[in-house]
């Protein structure tokens, strides 16, 4: 369980790290949290490893892409070597195993520019080996993004 790996420092500790998105000082850590800096140091190290997701990337939508996740029901249980098999493909982002919805097996993201590459796309997939049935969606609008769900935050809080 987590949180008897994490102390309250750590939990602190992280709080702060994500509320600054990482951007705060080791030095700023050691003032805030009254703890050494070299403590900071090697608890951030470690946090960071274990708990933290980091990213720096291009925002392909500002190049002409489109994001696509195709939504793909599966037949056989051969969900890991369609997954697999979806990885070499170089539009391809990520594949997850899903559960709760009982026809969709993957969720695949993908980026194309044009719909002739949806649809090469789908034909691709709709032709593999196991796969039963294939929908897309799209995402036209973001009406807004949170940084951490607040049960992760009150939980880092030590709040239930």
């Amino acid at each position: 369980m987590v949180s008897a790996k994490l102390s309250d420092a750590d939990k602190e500790l992280l709080r702060l790290l994500v509320d600054s998105e990482g951007r705060i000082p080791s030095q700023e850590l050691s003032l805030q949290l009254g703890i050494p800096l070299s403590t900071v140091q090697r608890r951030r190290k470690k946090l960071e490893e274990t708990y933290l997701v980091k990213t720096y990337s291009l925002d392909p939508l500002r190049f002409g892409f489109r994001r696509v996740d195709l939504l793909i029901a599966i037949g056989g249980g051969a969900s890991i070597s369609v997954g697999k098999e979806l990885l070499k493909s170089d539009k391809v982002l990520s594949v997850e195993r899903t559960i709760g919805e009982h026809t969709i097996d993957l969720k695949v993201e993908t980026l194309v520019k044009e719909n002739t590459e949806l649809l090469d796309l789908l034909e691709e997939v709709e032709a593999m080996n196991g796969v039963r049935d294939v929908i897309w969606t799209e995402v036209i609008s973001t009406i807004g993004r949170k940084n951490s769900p607040n049960h992760v935050a009150r939980f880092l809080s030590g709040q239930k």
